[in-house]
């Protein structure tokens, strides 16, 4: 009997939820760490604070919940992408311009600005540093994925991982100013670099 009227209540309590994280990465991108507060955060979601700390007892909490939220769209998004890729070499290119693409955008500006609170900041660093390191192993993997290549092999877990790195500093560029063009140049030679040299190393034919 109290099935029925349990549901709905989880649902609400999923939907303030998603409210509470939106709201976190809306209010990090736009106001920095300092600047979002649980009451900011809770303001924005159109909840009370008391509702806010319900749900996330402190802003560490709604951060690492946030965080969570960050890594798994941008994985969701590259693996709803992957489909769409083409066959042969054209793929890397594709590819690499999927992944130099990846931390571009409110997203990718609402972590940084955690990344630099966290340099400062024991605690937000204890529990940023670990869901961080999470992240990008699933990035790391993601990007194997769509690129075909094994990293087994000596080379290729350098190159991917390079890959990531490049597109964590063409963000960076793109954050005060649109990059888009300069960074369609360097996707371009970077996939040249990369046609040459997995195959080299992963014995993968294109």
């Amino acid at each position: 009997m109290s099935t029925p009227a349990r549901q709905p209540r989880q649902e609400r309590s999923r939907t303030t939820r998603r409210r509470l994280i939106d709201a976190a990465v809306e209010c990090l991108g736009e106001l920095g760490w300092s600047g979002t507060t649980v009451a900011v955060i809770a303001q924005r979601a159109g909840v009370s604070r008391g509702a806010a700390q319900h749900h996330f007892r402190t802003r560490e909490d709604l951060v690492t919940a946030a965080v969570e939220y960050l890594g798994e769209v941008q994985v969701e998004q590259l693996r709803a992408r992957a489909g769409d890729l083409p066959p042969g070499e054209s793929r890397i290119e594709a590819s690499v311009d999927m992944l130099l693409n990846l931390y571009t955008g409110p997203m990718f500006r609402a972590a940084l600005h955690l990344w630099v609170a966290a340099s400062t900041d024991e605690s937000l660093r204890a529990v940023l540093a670990p869901l961080e390191a999470r992240v990008g192993r699933e990035a790391h993997r993601v990007a194997l994925e769509l690129l075909g290549v094994d990293e087994t092999h000596p080379g290729v877990r350098e190159l991917v991982q390079g890959t990531l790195d490049l597109a964590r500093g063409l963000g960076l560029a793109n954050l005060l100013t649109d990059d888009g063009r300069r960074r369609a140049k360097i996707v371009h030679q970077w996939a040249k670099v990369l046609s040459v040299s997995l195959p080299q190393v992963s014995g993968v034919t294109r």
